[in-house]
């Protein structure tokens, strides 16, 4: 799956729908590569729309700087970091809680999903009119729609109910623009969506066992009902959250890595651990998530953004072997021997974003590195049927989870469980992984938890980010802002 990612991807097929501002942007003049007919009657060119779909992950406006910014940059388990001078445009305003719809930040995550699921929606489109086995027809289709269904997820994460486009849209037709493309729906009928989608692949998709050299790493039976689970969980579905987590955890799959500290280096990519990562390597890689938050200084390993705060390595227990796994302490020697001198700015960095020079695949370019994207483990997994059981009333099986996850961590079994004892293990086991700010929103913590941290949780406007501005004047205020903003 890593060297696949290389396959030329069309312009043609790949001139979807994006959600911006430029309507140049809109304006593909057809048949700039291939005719279409040309296209479909070879049936190797289904995997390239399938393959450009995953390689869409990789690139800036998704999971790069802006997405550290209102996932992490936001939230008690970081701060700004950097230098204090350098706001990183807008990063200081998210460490603040003092964003706008004008950030940029906003404006990178909504075009890139919508950018990605435009792919995707292009990519469904040519799949169905290929000639080609059913069977892998029907896996490329199960794979396409996980992806969709991953992108609606962060979407409606962000900012609640968006506009759900699942059909290739003819970029001259200004009235599906108009009426689908700019108009929201609710966030119940966004999760809908995202629902349906999962649902329909569980079945087209293999198990994850069953994918061999380049396909190790594609969306798998297990990724679908991972994300299935979590989708389940931000609703409050607690009966259906536990059980569809639990058909993760009986698939037999997916198990601890026995090293907390492996989990996000080069050896723990696709490991059993791994549900689903976006993948990168040396000639396709991972654009500026290492080097945002590589340390900075002398040397200079990055832009040094997305520190550990206090807070979060505060919140830690004695002997918790996940605090010197998340947590990059100045000075101190690396796992690879690397020296982290007190010449760097900040004393605290993410870990778990480190690139090794030494010990791990690399190239020297900061900026486009091999180092995997971590996006649905099996600890999580282990925590959300902990979350979702305690709520269904199954207290023992959330005992059991928690006790699995604190052993490998170091630390004593437990014998007993509350709500507030999960999400605290929740935030040991997954700082710095993109799901804090959103798991103090969905459970009540923000204004309790962003005052610890010195900041102010806004109640009513907070619990979303605010629709891009330059969204809102492109759809001629069709598109509706979030509260508060």
């Amino acid at each position: 799956m890593k060297n696949i990612l290389n396959n030329k991807l069309l312009i043609l097929l790949f001139s979807a729908l994006v959600i911006t501002s430029c309507e140049d942007d809109l304006n593909v003049k057809p048949n700039d590569v291939i005719e279409v007919d040309d296209f479909l009657n070879d049936p190797n060119n289904a995997i390239q729309l399938v393959n450009g779909v995953y390689s869409k992950q990789l690139d800036y406006n998704m999971y790069s700087f802006s997405w550290i910014g209102i996932t992490s940059i936001t939230s008690d388990d970081a701060d700004k970091g950097s230098t204090p001078t350098d706001y990183g445009t807008d990063k200081g305003k998210m460490d603040n809680l003092t964003f706008t719809s004008t950030d940029i930040s906003f404006s990178d995550v909504w075009e890139g999903r919508y950018q990605a699921i435009g792919r995707a929606n292009t990519a469904l489109f040519y799949l169905d009119q290929f000639t080609i086995d059913e069977t892998l027809k029907s896996r490329y289709i199960g794979e396409v729609k996980f992806l969709r269904a991953l992108f609606y997820f962060d979407l409606v994460r962000c900012f609640g109910g968006v506009p759900i486009v699942t059909t290739k849209i003819d970029i001259n037709d200004s009235e599906a623009i108009n009426n689908i493309v700019y108009i929201r729906k609710t966030k119940q009928e966004t999760y809908a969506q995202i629902e349906a989608d999962l649902l329909d692949v569980i079945d087209r998709l293999p198990l994850k066992s069953t994918y061999a050299g380049n396909d190790l790493g594609r969306a798998s039976k297990g990724a679908a009902q991972a994300l299935l689970a979590k989708v389940y969980l931000y609703q409050e579905k607690w009966l259906e959250s536990y059980n569809m987590a639990g058909e993760v955890i009986s698939s037999g799959q997916y198990s601890l890595l026995p090293n907390y500290a492996n989990v996000w280096r080069e050896v723990g990519e696709n490991s059993s651990e791994s549900i689903y990562e976006v993948q990168a390597t040396l000639t396709k890689g991972l654009v500026d998530y290492t080097n945002v938050q590589g340390p900075r200084g002398t040397p200079d390993l990055g832009w040094g953004f997305n520190t550990p705060s206090l807070s979060l390595v505060n919140s830690y227990e004695a002997g918790d072997l996940r605090k010197d796994a998340t947590v990059m302490f100045v000075p101190s020697v690396l796992w690879d021997g690397f020296i982290a001198p007190t010449t760097w700015n900040n004393p605290r960095y993410n870990y778990k974003a480190y690139q090794s020079s030494v010990a791990e695949s690399w190239n020297g370019d900061k900026g486009q590195t091999a180092k995997n994207l971590r996006i649905l483990k099996y600890s999580d997994i282990l925590l959300i049927r902990a979350e979702a059981g305690f709520h269904a009333g199954m207290t023992s099986e959330a005992v059991d989870r928690i006790s699995e996850i604190r052993v490998r961590a170091g630390l004593t079994a437990v014998t007993s469980v509350t709500l507030e004892s999960i999400l605290k293990e929740r935030r040991a086991e997954m700082a710095m992984e993109h799901d804090r700010w959103f798991d103090i929103v969905r459970t009540g913590q923000g204004p309790a938890a962003m005052s610890l941290d010195g900041k102010t949780f806004i109640v009513g406007t907070h619990e979303l980010f605010p629709i891009p501005l330059d969204q809102i004047i492109a759809s001629d205020n069709r598109l509706t802002q979030n509260p508060g903003y």
